[in-house]
């Protein structure tokens, strides 16, 4: 369900928060209207056709020729391991970490009755709010992620699905295995679905190449194979790994061509990697 009036996001400065999610929102949006989308988030279309902000300038930026497909690939392959954990546990409380402007609540085929939880920062909540109202069972939190007093308002009574897309690799390792431990130790059994960007990545964001880039400095965990979650959480098993990138579903052949291109580039392919675990 989404609200319905125009809403004004003028006033969302570029290059903050608040602008990186209306970028990946747009993202989504774009795609959703291409002949063959791949994730087909009308939800994102709907939204953005109600923000009043300067897209064409937005668009420039974001280039959605190509990247289009890396948000929309990465989300997809989320969504379908999303949907099977849903499927098996009609009961389950969702958690979505770091949920950014994400439709993911209403894009999926939610079971009736299921509590779902969106939570992020509350400059990025405030935007969602003038975008997606709430429901009986669902609920947006606006709160960091590395507050533990914000877990005080989900239910413990079912089993967990917790979603943490584009989230980790901004935590820094201590943030992380706290998060992870205190989810953990409220539910009795659930799935963490996450991506994990390479252990290079971090060291390139504190490159003196980025020095003076607003992005200098932001990621700060990377992660070869996961293994570092499960030797901090033992109760975590890895039950599968993928790379997001998959260049032979892209629909459109220039795209798919030069992204089948960079991917044979090991380093490229396994940059960002996605991660279903189960506890």
């Amino acid at each position: 369900m989404t609200n319905q009036s125009k809403v004004d996001f003028s006033g969302v400065r570029w290059g903050s928060v608040g602008w990186t999610n209306v970028c990946t929102l747009y993202l989504r949006a774009y795609e959703s209207r291409s002949q063959q989308p791949i994730l087909g988030d009308t939800a994102a279309a709907d939204a953005v056709d109600r923000i009043e902000y300067d897209f064409a300038r937005l668009h420039k930026a974001v280039r959605p020729w190509g990247n289009q497909f890396l948000v929309a690939l990465r989300a997809k392959q989320l969504d379908t391991w999303a949907a099977d954990f849903l499927r098996r546990n009609p009961d389950a409380v969702v958690l979505h970490l770091g949920c950014g402007l994400d439709s993911r609540a209403f894009r999926l085929d939610v079971p009736s009755g299921m509590q779902w939880f969106d939570i992020d920062v509350p400059e990025v909540v405030a935007l969602r709010r003038q975008l997606f109202a709430e429901r009986p069972g669902y609920t947006t939190i606006g709160s960091s992620v590395a507050d533990p007093g914000w877990l005080d308002q989900v239910p413990a009574d079912g089993p967990a699905l917790i979603i943490a897309e584009g989230l980790l690799m901004y935590l820094r390792d201590n943030e992380i295995r706290d998060l992870l431990q205190r989810l953990t130790d409220r539910f009795g059994t659930g799935e963490l679905l996450a991506d994990l960007v390479s252990p290079w990545a971090p060291r390139f964001s504190n490159s003196p190449l980025l020095a003076k880039a607003a992005t200098a400095g932001i990621t700060k965990f990377g992660s070869h194979d996961g293994h570092e979650l499960v030797e901090w959480i033992p109760r975590l098993q890895l039950v599968e790994s993928t790379a997001f990138l998959d260049p032979a579903k892209i629909p459109l052949t220039p795209q798919r061509l030069i992204f089948r291109a960079f991917c044979a580039i090991p380093a490229v392919r396994n940059y960002d990697r996605l991660y279903r675990f189960r506890f």
